[in-house]
């Protein structure tokens, strides 16, 4: 990962959980089966990861010939919702096992997972059976977790299942690529002048993007303009205590302004 300037920030399991949510890229690997990417996921309650899976995907064919359940990982991949050089933010990996959902859960789960991932492909979960024996085109798995492991800015960490699944999401993590595409298409003058002022009037003052949000900070990417030496580094703005809502939100960004540099 990047170097970074660190403060306090969302513990690993807070963040794997965040990972875990559903916005973040997720492909699902198996002992003996062709890497499966997941077209679309979130966790329940406790953590756990439904997976939104084809039918005939193989490693739904492989799940169906296991006597017991299925070794399988979940890869996650935190890409920023910004364009930059470099946009992976962190990885997180679930290990586990594999299980089918009963039909009678099937409806839940789709429903859930359209909150992060509003697909047409949900329909055809979350409609009723029709008591005929036609097969749905997709189906969901899944995972019961094992262990996690998590590596980001922050660093590299291990999880136990119990400790993972007593976390939660960041409260941002479904509105986080929102705020910051909007930060970064109409904030930027104001992002900049949060950073310290240039020691001389031959140094440029560095060009600033938003890279992460959490209840805890902000991230900026700061990259040296040209004609200077390329090169960038990630800085972590503390808020001054955690927010849990946009109203809290609102009002830090606005101190935060209010005391940029002029």
């Amino acid at each position: 990962m990047r170097q970074a300037e660190i403060t306090e920030g969302p513990a690993a399991a807070e963040r794997a959980r965040t990972l875990a949510y559903g916005m973040a890229d997720g492909v699902l690997v198996a002992p003996g089966v062709p890497y499966a990417p997941v077209p679309a996921h979130t966790t329940d309650r406790d953590g756990r990861p439904l997976l939104l899976l084809p039918t005939a995907s193989p490693i739904v064919a492989a799940l169906a010939r296991e006597p017991e359940d299925l070794p399988a990982t979940l890869r996650i991949s935190d890409v920023a919702p910004v364009s930059l050089a470099d946009r992976v933010r962190g990885r997180a990996w679930l290990h586990g096992w594999l299980t089918e959902l009963p039909a009678g859960e099937l409806r839940a789960a789709a429903l859930r997972i359209s909150h992060p991932h509003p697909r047409p492909e949900l329909l055809d979960l979350a409609a009723p059976q029709d008591g005929g024996d036609r097969e749905r085109a997709w189906t969901v798995l899944a995972l019961e977790v094992a262990q996690v492991e998590i590596e980001d800015a922050w660093g590299s960490a291990t999880l136990e299942p119990e400790d993972y699944a007593a976390a939660a999401p960041d409260p941002f993590v479904a509105i986080e690529g929102g705020i910051l595409t909007h930060l970064d298409s109409c904030h930027r003058d104001e992002l900049a002048r949060l950073l310290p002022a240039p020691e001389s009037a031959e140094e440029r003052a560095p060009v600033v993007r938003p890279l992460a949000l959490d209840r805890y900070g902000l991230w900026l990417r700061c990259s040296a303009p040209p004609p200077q030496a390329p090169g960038s580094y990630d800085l972590r703005l503390a808020f001054a205590e955690p927010v849990s809502d946009l109203h809290g939100l609102r009002g830090v960004y606005r101190r935060l302004f209010a005391h940029a540099t002029p």
